[in-house]
């Protein structure tokens, strides 16, 4: 029986050109597997039809923009994943959602491989290798242009030398990965750091500069969970959806920074992720009002270990696994609405109304009706501030 690899498929030239590489360096047949996480751009039976015309024995497509935001986006919201303090995760929490498939269907076709388009210097290869070890530790990984130097020349002559379906023009000068939850932008003139990026690089986001009226916007979440915008009701992929346009076209969600790849190097990304900060920034708050203090300092220590591994591509490890519940049972109680202005690329909370609040006026109030004992602060001080104080007195008798 011919052996089978199953080849994450975009519908690209680098990934329709992989089917009958691969194909030619492993003698295997190809099952071609394309996952729609909400990156856009053409239909999914377009895609199919193009991985069978390039040589695919089998294709498959998924329509995962749902489970995509319910599963990947929504725990990174409770989580408030920011890579080093701003990085939403775009690319990081789209690979095991693809993963997911690629596996599903390396079972149902009997296949021992996955193939991905990634390079040898990127996090992407890690993530999918990781994850689909990880889901099935059986199962072989091979990358095209890692293991078989496929580079773009050589690509475009085996796509015009075999007459593939797919036209080979001049690539673009930048590299781009986008879902629904954002976009990423790197290589070309961006990889000088001394060089601001451009407006043609920007496509979820308006240029933030440009006058306009602000937008003022109300979400509400339960447990967490986004489950309305303005008082309608929305699932999470709506929520991201919306917001993306709404946050979007206030020029909210642009981040331009050098980051810590897994491989060691440094990397200049350019990101667009407007529903991701906005519902972000309203989760922020909403957990300011409704999350106990010691619960919120330690969770803010978690957020920052869950986003690494996420980054690193070990959505599917044990301590992921183990740190998502505690970010659910963190989020047990953050429930209610956060008001918020979106104007000049910020998203600026003005309002929170929570059941489950925290905040006690009758506590916080300097005006008549103040139920704080402040007399009680004398002595509080005096106890919590005693182990400094016997290690001050000590210091200075030296």
């Amino acid at each position: 029986m011919t052996e089978r690899v199953v080849l994450a498929y975009s519908g690209g030239l680098d990934t329709s050109v992989a089917i009958g590489w691969i194909a030619e360096e492993t003698g295997a047949d190809v099952i071609a597997v394309a996952v729609d996480v909400g990156q856009g751009g053409e239909d999914l039976d377009v895609i199919r039809k193009r991985a069978l015309a390039c040589g695919a024995v089998e294709a498959e497509v998924a329509d995962a923009r749902d489970e995509f935001a319910q599963e990947y986006c929504l725990p990174a919201i409770q989580a408030n994943a920011l890579y080093m303090d701003r990085y939403p995760l775009v690319s990081a929490l789209s690979r095991p959602a693809i993963v997911k498939h690629l596996v599903a269907a390396a079972q149902k076709h009997g296949a021992d491989t996955v193939a991905h388009g990634c390079t040898g210097k990127g996090n992407d290869q890690v993530r999918f290798e990781a994850g689909i070890s990880s889901l099935a530790p059986g199962l072989k990984c091979i990358a095209p242009v890692r293991d078989y130097a496929m580079t773009r020349d050589k690509a475009i002559a085996f796509c015009e030398e075999k007459n593939l379906p797919i036209a080979t023009t001049k690539k673009s000068p930048y590299s781009i990965d986008q879902n629904v939850f954002g976009r990423a932008v790197e290589t070309g003139f961006l990889e000088d750091i001394w060089n601001a990026p451009i407006e043609e690089v920007y496509e979820y986001t308006q240029n933030p500069a440009t006058p306009r009226d602000p937008d003022e916007v109300v979400i509400t979440f339960d447990k967490g969970v986004p489950v309305a915008i303005d008082g309608t009701p929305v699932t999470p992929l709506e929520a991201i959806q919306q917001m993306n346009l709404r946050a979007g076209a206030q020029g909210i969600g642009r981040i331009d920074m050098v980051e810590d790849r897994l491989v060691g190097i440094k990397s200049r990304e350019i990101y667009e992720a407007p529903g991701a900060i906005a519902l972000i920034t309203a989760h922020q708050e909403l957990e300011s009002v409704t999350v106990e203090r010691e619960l919120a300092r330690f969770k803010r220590q978690v957020e920052q270990r869950w986003g690494e591994l996420v980054y690193d591509g070990l959505w599917f490890s044990p301590l992921k696994r183990a740190l998502d519940g505690f970010i659910a049972e963190a989020n047990q109680h953050v429930s209610g609405e956060i008001r918020m202005v979106l104007h000049g690329g910020r998203a600026v909370v003005n309002g929170r109304k929570s059941a489950t609040s925290l905040y006690d006026f009758n506590l916080a109030t300097y005006d008549t009706g103040d139920t704080f004992d402040q007399s009680l602060s004398k002595g509080f001080i005096e106890i919590f501030g005693m182990s400094s104080k016997i290690a001050a007195k000590r210091d200075l008798a030296q």
